[in-house]
């Protein structure tokens, strides 16, 4: 949908794929204080004073739109192709570009298909989606919010609801809406509309809420880990706040946690698709929950889901860099390797042990 005149750490400006006779040329403004001022320069003009890159990414911009697939909404609406946009948000250059993309292109909210089948209509009873779970949002009362996602029917704050994986209800009193650090407490929302729900405790992101005729939707899909990391407080009179902490990063998806006989509670394993979410990981702990935890890495990049059989398989081939552990949010089993060539070797000697992928990757 956009493509970059110039490169990372010289973004001159940014041309359309539908209007490629004009470039819009950005102020930097540091730090995103406010607005970056723009100018929309023609071709002509681009071609003067940026010369060979304004020519370069034109010829760019052709062999892209000549090579993929080109905009097609029915598609995009499918799940099959997706617009990329380039700019850079520190300096606020194409911010504006992508928000007006979102608000022309997001769909309406329509029939959400359900895990047993068929869909849910807009218009039938409430349904809702949580699909994220953020804790300690207001530092003085150290709250947990569960964002929910109107999916069909109309949502009335204190109205009672039923979470679809456990079958018990519960009142939908403290309802806001969340901008920035703003809450404002909602009283009706509609298909399409986020309600964050403070401090209900026994939601889990992927969870559905239903009013009238039960409804599930299919679980949320989940990356793979390829990180793994022994966790340990720095002190141990802080296990309390330690133990907390980890269990609500999990909840929230932050990290997926995992535990084995082996090492027990106090050193759970932190598994993340890649290395910055340990950090977040660190500072959270250690300035939200008060519990400063060191990190020991483990040498492992794949993980593959197992039952008992294979487990116990596992176990007595006593694995070099390779072990089971279980995820803590769900009990199922994760077999652990070092690489695809220690896994496929194990594989060769054990065809009959299962090892699936948790989702669909790359391998």
């Amino acid at each position: 949908m956009v493509w970059p005149v110039g490169a990372a750490g010289n973004l001159r400006g940014l041309v359309e794929a539908g209007n490629t006779e004009q470039m819009r040329r950005f102020t930097r403004v540091p730090g995103g204080t406010h607005k970056a001022v723009e100018e929309k320069l023609t071709a002509e003009q681009a071609a003067a004073e940026e010369g060979p890159l304004w020519e370069t990414a034109l010829e760019e911009l052709e062999l892209v739109l000549s090579s993929g697939p080109g905009w097609n909404a029915e598609e995009f609406r499918a799940g099959n192709i997706t617009p990329v946009f380039f700019g850079a948000a520190l300096t606020n250059i194409g911010v504006g570009l992508l928000l007006d993309a979102v608000v022309e292109l997001a769909p309406e909210p329509g029939p959400r298909p359900l895990a047993a089948g068929g869909t849910r209509p807009v218009e039938s009873d409430f349904t809702g989606l949580v699909f994220k779970i953020q804790a300690n949002m207001d530092p003085a009362h150290r709250d947990r919010i569960a964002f929910v996602r109107v999916c069909s029917g109309v949502f009335e704050r204190g109205m009672n609801v039923t979470r679809a994986a456990s079958g018990r209800s519960f009142a939908t009193k403290y309802a806001h809406t969340v901008f920035g650090a703003e809450r404002t407490v909602v009283d009706v929302s509609y298909p399409g509309d986020v309600v964050g729900l403070i401090n209900a405790t026994a939601l889990r992101v992927g969870d559905t809420l239903f009013a009238g005729k039960k409804a599930e939707f299919p679980p949320l899909p989940a990356f793979a880990p390829e990180h793994f990391a022994v966790a340990r407080p720095k002190d141990i009179s802080r296990s309390k706040q330690f133990r907390k902490g980890i269990s609500q990063l999990d909840e929230e998806g932050v990290v997926q946690v995992l535990v084995s006989d082996r090492r027990g509670d106090q050193a759970p394993v932190l598994a993340a698709v890649g290395p910055m979410q340990f950090d977040v990981v660190l500072h959270r702990m250690e300035h939200e929950f008060s519990s400063a935890i060191t990190l020991d890495y483990l040498p492992y990049n794949i993980a593959r889901v197992t039952d008992p059989e294979g487990a116990a398989t596992l176990n007595r081939q006593r694995l070099v860099n390779g072990e089971v552990l279980t995820r803590r949010s769900d009990d199922v089993l994760l077999a652990l390797f070092a690489d695809k060539w220690q896994m496929n070797g194990f594989v060769r000697s054990h065809p009959d042990v299962k090892l699936d992928t948790l989702i669909a990757t790359a391998d």
